[in-house]
């Protein structure tokens, strides 16, 4: 499906980590250093925190607090009731990248990805753990050999989904009452997983390179392809459905008064020094 996407929120840096919550529609931007909300029609644009070393992921705990990665220092925050953010996990000594998207459970458990590399520098591309941030602030690793862990969702049925975004693929685990992550699978492959290191080489290798995620009500997964310029749904990890935007787009969320709007964080590209330097991002709106 072609689509007419309407601009929500213009004149972004790059746009992440949207989550509909609290009949508003959540975003971190990137290069800005603002986690920042929206009422469904793009009106009552807000700051909700800001994060110097780059947010990212956002989740809540079961008490209602807001939890938001920081990518540079390695950190998940924790925003009190008074506004102010304290340290709530340090994976400095866990992390082998910038920490990056995040899904938190139930019991307040916030398990999050990161790079593995330095992708901005141009390193050689190289696998990536993810860890578990439990409510005291102890980080586990939980899984390892992950391609990019980005996108992470957690099903009604205790199931995590993990998008590989250089792995061509997305694994599934199932989450133990603990927080152990067991029985690892590949839940969808798109292509085998990239031969090439170099970041030049590895895209042509990639058919779909899945970056953020959500669940639809029907437990459809919704992912948005990071160099296909598409947002893909998948059901049991086969692609059912296509939407084209006309525009690179990097994360998505359902949301809206009845869930059935898709919204999509949009740049021209994903590179630091030119999303740095222009606010040429978007959130967009896409009726679904």
């Amino acid at each position: 499906m072609v689509a007419d996407p309407s601009v929500v929120v213009a004149d972004l840096h790059f746009a992440e980590a949207p989550r509909w919550h609290e009949d508003r529609l959540w975003f971190s931007d990137f290069y800005a250093g603002l986690v920042r909300s929206v009422r469904a029609d793009g009106s009552d644009l807000r700051v909700e925190a800001e994060v110097p070393e780059q947010p990212s992921g956002l989740g809540w705990l079961p008490d209602g607090r807001l939890l938001v990665v920081s990518m540079r220092d390695r950190k998940i925050l924790r925003r009190e009731p008074d506004g102010t953010l304290v340290t709530h996990a340090d994976l400095a000594d866990h992390a082998t990248g910038h920490v990056n998207d995040m899904a938190v459970d139930a019991a307040g458990r916030a398990f999050v990805g990161n790079f593995g590399y330095d992708l901005m520098a141009g390193a050689p591309m190289t696998t990536a753990a993810l860890h578990r941030a439990d409510p005291d602030g102890t980080v586990t690793e939980v899984a390892t050999d992950l391609w990019f862990p980005n996108g992470i969702v957690l099903t009604d049925d205790n199931v995590l989904l993990v998008n590989e975004t250089f792995g061509n693929r997305i694994t599934a685990f199932d989450l133990s009452p603990d927080g152990t992550l067991t029985n690892r699978r590949v839940w969808a492959e798109f292509a085998p997983v990239p031969t090439e290191r170099e970041f030049d080489k590895v895209m042509p290798q990639l058919a779909v390179a899945p970056d953020g995620a959500c669940l639809a009500p029907d437990g459809a997964l919704w992912i948005a392809d990071a160099i296909g310029g598409r947002l893909l749904r998948l059901v049991d990890g086969a692609i059912t459905d296509e939407v084209h935007p006309g525009t690179p787009v990097y994360a998505c969320a359902l949301g809206g008064p009845d869930l059935t709007t898709l919204y999509a964080c949009a740049a021209p590209d994903f590179f630091e020094h030119a999303r740095r330097a222009a606010t040429e991002g978007r959130l967009i709106a896409i009726p679904v």
